[in-house]
C-alpha cells in the first residue's frame, strides 16, 4: 500500500511539473499553468448559488429566479443543507456571514453565535472534576444562534419571507431526497455514536443504519420544526414550543440550558476587520473567530516574492507553515470574546506586527519549539455557501455543528443535533477563552471576502475547523500570486501544519508540530521540508472544502467554484 501511495505522489509531482499541464487552447491562455483542475469555472451573468450540496444550491439558486437577492437564496439554501448535510450544520449550530450590501456599496458582518448557559462556570466544573469540558454529550452545548442569525439577516437586507425561504426545505424534509456520496461517507462515520442516543437514532438512522449514497431520507420531524418556524419566527425557537423542549431535553438529560438562556440571545452585528494583500482587500470578521488568523498570515507573506518561487516550489510551502505557526500562536492566546476582555486585535493584524513577526522565520530551518496543540480542533463538520445575484449583492456564509452531528444529542423529535461548541472553552482561570456564564466560546468557522478598488471581487471560504485559516491563505496565494482560477485556486493540492497552541491553551507538543501533505505535491518538496526540519507525511486528502465567486472587475461576469473534496457545486444563471 505505501509503495502504492508514494507512486501516486511521484506521479502527481511530474504532472504539476510537466510545462504543458494546465495550458489552455490558442488564444484563451498562452502561460504554461502550475495546475489545472478536472473542471471549468461556472460563469454566469445574473447570479451564481455555490454550495457543498447540489441539490442546495439549486434551492437556493430558484430563489435569485424569482426575484430574491443574495441574502435569501443563502438562507433558503443554508435550510437545505441542514437537512441534507445535518452532520455538519443546522439550526442546533452556529452562523457568521459577511454581507456586501450592493445598494449602500457598504460590507456587513454579523455574530450569529450562542453564548455558554448561565449555570456554566468553571466552578461547576471544578466540584466534579473535570479538567475540560467533554466533547460530546450535554455539557459542550451552547444555544445555538442560526435561527436568530437567519431572522436578523432578513430584517436588514432580506426581500421574502422565512415561510418562502423554507419552504422547498420543508418539501424535502416530508418527501425525501437522495444523500449524496460524500454526506453518505460522513453519516456512515457517525453511525456508532448517534446509536448512544435514542432520540438520535430514531432521526438520523432509519432502520438502524444511516442512509448510504443513493438511498432516500425523509426527516419529517425537522419538517415539522421548519413548519413552526415559517409560521411564528425565531421566537418559537428561543421562547416558545422548540424552546422548551430543548430545555426539558436537556434537564432530562444532564444539560444546564435554560429558558433564559434562549430568551436572552441575540446575534450581533460586527465590524468587518481587513488587511491589504498586493493590491486587495482581505476581510474577516474579529474574534471570537479565528479570521484575524487568515489576515496575520498575509500581512508576513506579503513581504516574499511567492510568484516568484511559484506553488511547487519548497521554499513556498516552508514560509506558509512557518507563517501559519506565528498566527496560531496569537490565536491560542489573543482568541476570545471580545463583550468579556480587552483584546489587540487592530495591533495584531498591523504591517509592522508582521514585519516583527517575519524577522523569527529561518528561510532553511522549521522553528522547533513552536507551542502545540490539541487535537480535539484539527477536524470539524461545517459547510460553507456563497451567493452573488444581480445587483452584486454578495454573501459570505459559513455555519456549523462544530463537530460531526455536534454534540450527537438530539432534542427530543425536532429533528436536529445540537452543537458541541462549549467544548473550545478553557476551565483555566488565565485563560483569555476560559468559561463564563453567557459568554461565546472561540470560534473556528470563519467567512471570507476580498475586495478591490472599493467593490466587491472574490467571496470564498474554506470548510475544516482548525484547519481554516490555512486553506483560506493558501486559496489566495493560489489564486492572487500564482494566476490560478476559481476552481483551480480551491482544487489545487494542500497542506495542513497540525500542533499549533490552542485557544484553550492545552498542551504542547514538541519538534514543531507535524505537516500533512495532500496528493499532488510533489515528492521533491517533501523531502526539502523534511530537510529543513518539518515532520512531513502524505494524505489523500486534505480537510475542509472550498467554494468561491470571482467578479471579474473588467467584465461583470460572476465565476463559481466548488471543489472535489465535497459533493458541492456552483450553480448560475
Amino acid at each position: 500500500m505505501w509503495k502504492l501511495l508514494l507512486f501516486g505522489f511521484i506521479m502527481a509531482s511530474v504532472l504539476w511539473s510537466e510545462p504543458s499541464w494546465g495550458q489552455r487552447p490558442p488564444g484563451l491562455r498562452t502561460t504554461p499553468k502550475p495546475f489545472h483542475s478536472g473542471r471549468s469555472p461556472v460563469l454566469a451573468p445574473h447570479g451564481i448559488v455555490a454550495t457543498s450540496q447540489p441539490l442546495a444550491a439549486q434551492v437556493g439558486l430558484d430563489v435569485l429566479r424569482r426575484g430574491g437577492n443574495a441574502i435569501d437564496a443563502a438562507i433558503a439554501a443554508n435550510a437545505a443543507i441542514g437537512l441534507m448535510e445535518p452532520m455538519s450544520c443546522g439550526i442546533g449550530g452556529d452562523l457568521h456571514v459577511l454581507v456586501w450590501d450592493a445598494k449602500t456599496k457598504t460590507l456587513h458582518g454579523l455574530n450569529a453565535s450562542g453564548r455558554s448557559p448561565y449555570k456554566a462556570s468553571r466552578e461547576w466544573f471544578a466540584k466534579r472534576s473535570l479538567k475540560e469540558i467533554p466533547l460530546f454529550g450535554p455539557l459542550p452545548w451552547s444555544v445555538p444562534g442560526c435561527v436568530d442569525g437567519w431572522e436578523t439577516l432578513l430584517r436588514k437586507f432580506g426581500t421574502s419571507s422565512l415561510a418562502d425561504l423554507l419552504a422547498p426545505s420543508i418539501d424535502y424534509a416530508e418527501n425525501g431526497f437522495p444523500v449524496s456520496e460524500v454526506i453518505a461517507r460522513f453519516w456512515l462515520n457517525a453511525e456508532k455514536n448517534l446509536k448512544k442516543y435514542p432520540d438520535s437514532a430514531r432521526t438520523y438512522l432509519p432502520d438502524g443504519k444511516a442512509p448510504r449514497a443513493g438511498e432516500v431520507f425523509r426527516n419529517p420531524y425537522l419538517a415539522r420544526t421548519y413548519r413552526e418556524l415559517a409560521a411564528k419566527g425565531r421566537d418559537a425557537f428561543y421562547t416558545g414550543r422548540i424552546a422548551r423542549e430543548i430545555v426539558a431535553y436537556s434537564e432530562k438529560n444532564g444539560g444546564l440550558f435554560s429558558m433564559k438562556d434562549f430568551a436572552e440571545h441575540t446575534s450581533t452585528w460586527v465590524q468587518p476587520v481587513s488587511t491589504t494583500y498586493r493590491g486587495h482587500e482581505v476581510w474577516g470578521l474579529p474574534p471570537p473567530t479565528q479570521g484575524i488568523a487568515v489576515l496575520q498570515m498575509l500581512n508576513i507573506l506579503e513581504g516574499y516574492d511567492l510568484k516568484k518561487m511559484g506553488p511547487a516550489s519548497p521554499d513556498y510551502w516552508h514560509l506558509l507553515l512557518e507563517t501559519k505557526k506565528l498566527a496560531y500562536a496569537d490565536r491560542a492566546r489573543f482568541y476570545a470574546d471580545p463583550e468579556f476582555v480587552k483584546l489587540p486585535t487592530l495591533e495584531l493584524i498591523s504591517k509592522d506586527y508582521a514585519a516583527r513577526r517575519r524577522k523569527l522565520i529561518d528561510p532553511e530551518q522549521a522553528m522547533l519549539n513552536a507551542p502545540a496543540g490539541d487535537p480535539k480542533l484539527a477536524q470539524s463538520d461545517t459547510i460553507y455557501l456563497t451567493v452573488v445575484d444581480k445587483e452584486r449583492n454578495c454573501v459570505s456564509l459559513i455555519q456549523s455543528n462544530y463537530h460531526g452531528f455536534g454534540s450527537h444529542m438530539v432534542p427530543g423529535e425536532l429533528g436536529f443535533a445540537l452543537q458541541n461548541r462549549g467544548n473550545l472553552f478553557a476551565l483555566d482561570d488565565k485563560h483569555l477563552n476560559r468559561l463564563e456564564p453567557h459568554k461565546r466560546p472561540f470560534h473556528t468557522i470563519i467567512p471570507g471576502m476580498v475586495t478591490k478598488d472599493g467593490k466587491p471581487f472574490f467571496c470564498f471560504g474554506v470548510m475544516g475547523g482548525d484547519y481554516q485559516p490555512q486553506g483560506q491563505v493558501q486559496v489566495l496565494c493560489n489564486l492572487i500570486d500564482f494566476g490560478m482560477n476559481v476552481q483551480e485556486a480551491g482544487e489545487a493540492p494542500r497542506m495542513q501544519h497540525l500542533g499549533s497552541a490552542t485557544p484553550t491553551g492545552q498542551r504542547a507538543a514538541p519538534k514543531g508540530g507535524s505537516v500533512e501533505a495532500e496528493i499532488g505535491i510533489p515528492a521533491t518538496v517533501m523531502e526539502e521540508l523534511t530537510r529543513r526540519g518539518h515532520q512531513v507525511r502524505p494524505i489523500l486528502r486534505a480537510p475542509g472544502g472550498y467554494q468561491g465567486i470571482l467578479i471579474d472587475p473588467k467584465t461583470n461576469m460572476l465565476h463559481g467554484a466548488s471543489e472535489y473534496r465535497t459533493d458541492g457545486a456552483a450553480a448560475g444563471y
